[in-house]
């Protein structure tokens, strides 16, 4: 009698404590903390802020650390281009960054107008140099990381190329070139592989790089890609195609370069000596040179001569830059 008391306290006891347990593992999985995280983290994905703004799950670069600045500049269209051409530079600033850096610039050039008496064509240089300084600095940085880039094109084919003839998938090949070629290319197959692995379709993150990176080149690899996909075909082969002629443009274009040399350098001294010239003779005899600025005829010949080196700048520029 006592063994079958003791037997049913026990059982009576083990069913209090899974009672107990279940209950609070219900409780903790419908209403607690996390459960609550979850559902609130859900409503917003599937419906809208309380703002009526639809949240994306994909992942977006932001033009500001403050969210509400954040949102005030993505309503300026503009402003994408900026954003894009951050992204092609290479560089980690955000639009906000950007903006102030040359607002600063700007107001500092500013400054220095109201400070020194310069003439007015000279503040009007400096104003026009303060605008388009970090727009220029950006496009430099932009060209120097395309052309790296560029170069890199034939090792990468030839790399998927190798690899796909070891029997390797086409996406695990993208990460290995991501693993294995230097920067900058390198990040960018590694970003084109985690979007594959992500779900992206393959189509959609190959035309994402190709978005990255404005190269004709990569274009061609793309689209090459993406034609034997479609129809079939050695992609190996295709790929060492693309490899080969794109080492053969970029042999011409360094020919080309080296023919075009002493147009590209005399165009910077005929447009840099006038500058220069000017800048010599304010510090040697100002009372001399300073009759362009001070009188009428002056006024007419400066902007005339201005006018007259913009041109033939622009026109040697045309002459020298030969597009292959």
């Amino acid at each position: 009698m006592d063994i079958v008391f003791t037997a049913f306290a026990v059982l009576v006891f083990a069913a209090v404590i899974f009672m107990v347990e279940g209950a609070w593992l219900w409780w903790s999985t419908s209403h607690g903390g996390s459960a609550r995280r979850i559902a609130r983290r859900l409503d917003l994905m599937a419906g809208r802020r309380e703002g009526g703004e639809r949240i994306s799950i994909l992942k977006q670069r932001k033009y500001a650390a403050s969210p509400e600045l954040d949102g005030w500049l993505r309503r300026i269209p503009q402003l994408a281009a900026v954003d894009r051409l951050l992204l092609q530079a290479g560089v980690r600033w955000q639009v906000a960054q950007f903006l102030g850096g040359s607002a600063g610039l700007l107001l500092g050039a500013l400054l220095l107008a109201a400070i020194m008496p310069l003439p007015v064509p000279a503040v009007l240089a400096l104003l026009a140099l303060a605008l388009v300084a970090p727009y220029g600095l950006l496009v430099k940085l932009r060209g120097k990381r395309l052309k790296k880039i560029e170069q890199q094109l034939p090792e990468a084919a030839d790399f998927l190329a190798r690899g796909l003839r070891a029997g390797h998938s086409f996406s695990n090949v993208l990460k290995m070139v991501g693993d294995e070629i230097p920067e900058p290319l390198c990040a960018e197959f590694k970003a084109t592989y985690e979007e594959i692995n992500y779900g992206v379709p393959m189509n959609e993150a190959l035309h994402n790089m190709a978005g990255r990176i404005p190269l004709t080149d990569l274009r061609y690899f793309v689209l090459a890609v993406l034609i034997q996909r479609e129809s079939g075909g050695n992609l190996a082969e295709l790929l060492a195609n693309v490899s080969r002629l794109t080492r053969a443009r970029l042999k011409l274009l360094g020919q080309i370069r080296v023919l075009s040399a002493e147009g590209r350098m005399s165009a910077w001294i005929l447009g840099l000596l006038p500058l220069i010239m000017l800048v010599f003779m304010s510090l040697v005899n100002p009372e001399y040179i300073s009759v362009l600025w001070t009188t009428e005829p002056g006024t007419q010949m400066l902007w005339g001569s201005a006018g007259a080196m913009v041109f033939g700048i622009l026109w040697m520029r045309k002459m020298v830059r030969i597009r292959v």
